[in-house]
C-alpha cells in the first residue's frame, strides 16, 4: 500500500466517522474503487477539476454522502449527476436505493456506465440525455436531486414533471442559496434546510428540501 493509499483511507474511514456513516468492509471497498476509477479516468477524460484522490474523498465522496439521512427514495433522480455524483455514493451507501443519474455529457455518462459495470451496481440506471427531452419513471420519482446543475429556478422549472405526487427536490448548495431562494415559484416552499458539516473540506454547504406547497401545507 502507498502513501497516498493510506492517506485516502485514512480521509475515507475518518470522513464517514465523522458524518455518522457506519459501512461494511463491502462498501467501504466500493467507495475506495469509486475513487480509484474516477482518479484514472479524470487523468485521460477531464471528468472534475479535482485532481488527487484524497480531495476526490472530500470533495466528492463525502460531500456526497453528507445527505444520506436526508435521502428516503424509494427512486432518486440524480440531474446534471456528471461523473455519477451523489448518486454513485448514495447507491453504494444505500442498496435499496433505485438510482438514476442523468447527464447530457457522454464522456461523463460513460465513466458512470464503467462505473456501474466495475463496481457491480444493480441499482443504478445511468441515462444520457437533456432533462428536456428526458422520459422519466411513470408515476415521477420521490427524490430529484441535484449537487452542481442550474440554480434553484431553473432546477425546479427543468424538473417540474419529474417529481412524483408527494415528492420532494433536494438542491445540494453552497453560500449563495440564500438569493436563489428569494427567487423560487410561489407553489414551491422550503421544506426543510440542513447546514452540511462535510469533513475536510473549508466553506458553507446546504441541503434545501424542495416541496410543492400544497403538499408542504397539506
Amino acid at each position: 500500500m502507498t502513501p497516498v493509499d493510506n492517506i485516502v483511507e485514512a480521509r475515507l474511514d475518518g470522513g464517514l466517522v465523522a458524518l455518522g456513516i457506519a459501512v461494511d468492509d463491502e462498501q467501504r471497498r466500493l467507495l475506495l474503487a469509486l475513487v480509484g476509477l474516477l482518479h484514472k479516468w479524470n487523468r485521460a477524460y477531464n471528468l472534475t477539476a479535482v485532481r488527487t484522490p484524497e480531495k476526490m474523498v472530500t470533495r466528492h465522496l463525502l460531500d456526497s454522502a453528507a445527505v444520506l439521512p436526508f435521502v428516503r427514495g424509494p427512486e432518486l433522480l440524480d440531474v446534471g449527476s456528471g461523473p455519477g455524483l451523489p448518486g454513485l455514493v448514495l447507491a453504494i451507501l444505500e442498496p435499496t436505493l433505485s438510482v438514476t443519474l442523468l447527464d447530457s455529457n457522454g464522456k461523463k455518462v460513460r465513466f458512470q456506465r464503467q462505473a456501474v459495470m466495475e463496481l457491480g451496481l444493480g441499482n443504478v440506471t445511468p441515462v444520457q440525455a437533456r432533462v428536456e427531452t428526458f422520459d422519466p419513471l411513470a408515476g415521477g420519482y420521490a427524490q430529484v436531486i441535484s449537487r452542481a446543475f442550474s440554480s434553484l429556478g431553473d432546477f425546479i422549472s427543468l424538473t417540474a414533471s419529474l417529481v412524483a405526487p408527494g415528492g420532494e427536490w433536494l438542491a445540494m448548495k453552497g453560500p449563495a442559496v440564500d438569493d436563489e431562494l428569494a427567487e423560487l415559484p410561489e407553489d414551491i416552499a422550503v421544506a426543510a434546510r440542513h447546514d452540511l458539516a462535510v469533513p475536510y473540506q473549508d466553506g458553507s454547504r446546504h441541503l434545501v428540501v424542495l416541496r410543492r406547497r400544497d403538499v408542504t401545507q397539506a
